[in-house]
C-alpha cells in the first residue's frame, strides 16, 4: 500500500466510513488541506521549472504559433475556406510583430508563461489532490457513483484548453489584431497583451468545459436543477452565441462552428442535472 493510500485510509477512519460526519477537529482538517495544497503547489512548480527550461519550444511552438500562417488551425481553416468558397476563414495570414514596452517585460513574461504552463500540465494531479481531500467525507455509495471524477474532470479541462488554443485563440488574434477604427491608427501589439489574451482564453475555455462537472456537483447538493437550466436555456444560448460572435470573423459559419460545442456542453449539463435529480428523488421515495 502506498503512502498516499495509507494516509487516505487513516483519514477515512478518522472521519468515519459509514457517515460523512467526521471526527477530525477543525485544525486537523486544516492540516490535511495544507498537505494537499503543498503537494499541488509542488507539482505545479516542478512542471513550471520544466516549462521555464524549455523556453524555445514553449514560446516559439506554443505561445507564438497561433499568430503564424503555418499554424495547424490556420492552415486547416484556409483549406476549409477554399472548399466552401469563403475568404473569411483565411485568418492570420499576415506577419504579426510583437513589441516589448519595458526592459523587464520579456524576462517577467518568461516566468508568467512558465507558471501557466506548469499549472496546465499539473492540472490532473491538482484535481486528484482536491478529490483526495473531498473523497473521505462522502458516503460509500457517493464514492462509488463518483468514481472516475478525476479522470473526467481532467479530460474535460484539457479538452477545453485544446479547444480554446486551437480554435478560439486563432480567431481572437486575427480579429483583435486586424480591427481598426481608422486607417490613421496603426496596431502595434504589446507582447504582454498578446500573451495575456492567449493564456486567458485558453484557461477560460478549460473552465467552460467543466460546466458538466459543475452541473453534477451543484445538482448533487440541490443548488441547481434541470428545470432552472431549461428555463434559462434561450438566455444561455444568446450569451453563448454572442461570445462566439465576438471572437470569430463576422460570418455565420464561423460563429456556428464555435457556438455549437458551447451549446452541446450546456445541453450535456441539463442531462447530467436531470439524471442526478431523478436519482435523488428516487432515493427519497424509497426511504
Amino acid at each position: 500500500m502506498s503512502e498516499g493510500d495509507k494516509r487516505e485510509e487513516q483519514t477515512t477512519k478518522k472521519r468515519g466510513s459509514k457517515t460523512p460526519q467526521g471526527e477530525m477537529s477543525f485544525l486537523e482538517h486544516l492540516e490535511e488541506l495544507r498537505w494537499h495544497i503543498i503537494r499541488s503547489v509542488s507539482l505545479v512548480i516542478i512542471f513550471a521549472i520544466v516549462a521555464f527550461i524549455m523556453k524555445d519550444f514553449i514560446f516559439n511552438e506554443v505561445i507564438f504559433k497561433p499568430k503564424m500562417p503555418d499554424f495547424w488551425s490556420n492552415r486547416m481553416l484556409a483549406k476549409l475556406g477554399e472548399l466552401i468558397g469563403t475568404e473569411s476563414l483565411k485568418i492570420n495570414q499576415n506577419p504579426l510583430k510583437l513589441i516589448a514596452l519595458q526592459m523587464s517585460d520579456q524576462f517577467m513574461l518568461h516566468f508568467t508563461v512558465a507558471a501557466v504552463a506548469g499549472l496546465i500540465m499539473a492540472s490532473p494531479f491538482v484535481f486528484y489532490e482536491i478529490w483526495s481531500f473531498i473523497k473521505p467525507a462522502l458516503y460509500e455509495k457517493e464514492r462509488k457513483h463518483s468514481s472516475g471524477a478525476v479522470f473526467f474532470t481532467s479530460l474535460l479541462f484539457l479538452m477545453g484548453v485544446l479547444f480554446g488554443y486551437f480554435l478560439i485563440v486563432p480567431f481572437s488574434i486575427d480579429f483583435l489584431t486586424t480591427y481598426s477604427v481608422s486607417p490613421e491608427v496603426e496596431n502595434q501589439i504589446n507582447m504582454r497583451s498578446y500573451i495575456s489574451t492567449v493564456t486567458s482564453i485558453t484557461f477560460a475555455s478549460g473552465f467552460i468545459f467543466l460546466l458538466p462537472i459543475f452541473s453534477y456537483f451543484l445538482s448533487k447538493v440541490g443548488i441547481l436543477t434541470p428545470k432552472f437550466l431549461k428555463t434559462y436555456r434561450r438566455h444561455a444560448y444568446v450569451v453563448l452565441f454572442i461570445v462566439a460572435a465576438i471572437i470569430t470573423p463576422p460570418d455565420v459559419f464561423s460563429q456556428i462552428m464555435v457556438g455549437i460545442p458551447l451549446v452541446f456542453l450546456y445541453e450535456a449539463s441539463i442531462f447530467i442535472s436531470y439524471v442526478v435529480v431523478k436519482k435523488r428523488e428516487k432515493r427519497l421515495e424509497e426511504s
